[in-house]
């Protein structure tokens, strides 16, 4: 067996000092560069921070909604998972509606997946909230389809659905017209619920040396 670092505060430190210097954060501002460097290490790939896209003050916006007690709606329990409660800093409540027992009938009656269907639940909780969907495309894009029917506003919408059908296009849609809200999203294929959840750390929290 090789050698390899046990102590957790050394991993960290080198995990962060690399997605650091791999990804050329100082490119960006500094608001941006914490939630960024939590997207990275959820993931591994430093590339992916060419691939962000984001409104100017999506992380100031996020950061201000949370403090002020701001729910975190997730499009499914992964995200929810990821979500370090004791990093919260107004125990937000973390709402998760996907195993809602009227979900599947929603789906039927809007044509839609249970996804989609979950994201009409919360249009009670809908404004100011911090949106994280991590994994359906078709719950960005039917939230997307709410906003314009006259929903009421998140705060923040964090896009990182991944998979080969939609994913790419509702993250477009995100960027391209994001409704009225802030917004973070990955371009393309690429995304999945450890990102979502990495996003909402970043925003409550920064990084470990912050905590």
């Amino acid at each position: 067996m090789r050698p390899y670092e046990k102590d957790p505060q050394a991993i960290y430190a080198q995990s962060f000092a690399t997605v650091r210097t791999e990804a050329r954060l100082d490119r960006f501002a500094p608001q941006m560069r914490p939630l960024m460097t939590r997207l990275v290490h959820a993931c591994g790939m430093v590339d992916i921070v060419d691939r962000l896209t984001f409104s100017p003050q999506a992380a100031a916006v996020g950061q201000a909604a949370l403090q002020s007690g701001a729910p975190v709606l997730c499009d499914c329990e992964m995200v929810g998972a990821g979500i370090i409660r004791r990093y919260l800093p107004a125990e937000n409540e973390v709402v998760v509606t996907l195993n809602d027992q009227a979900v599947p009938a929603l789906a039927k009656d809007i044509g839609n997946t249970r996804s989609a269907a979950a994201v009409t639940l919360w249009k009670d909780q809908l404004a100011g909230a911090v949106v994280a969907i991590g994994n359906a495309p078709t719950a960005l894009f039917h939230l997307l389809e709410l906003l314009e029917n006259g929903w009421p506003k998140p705060a923040l919408i964090l896009g990182f659905p991944v998979g080969f059908v939609g994913a790419a296009e509702s993250k477009a849609e995100l960027a391209r017209d994001p409704r009225g809200c802030e917004f973070v999203a990955l371009r393309g294929r690429r995304g999945g619920s450890a990102m979502a959840s990495a996003a909402v750390n970043a925003l409550a929290a920064g990084l470990p040396e912050d905590v």
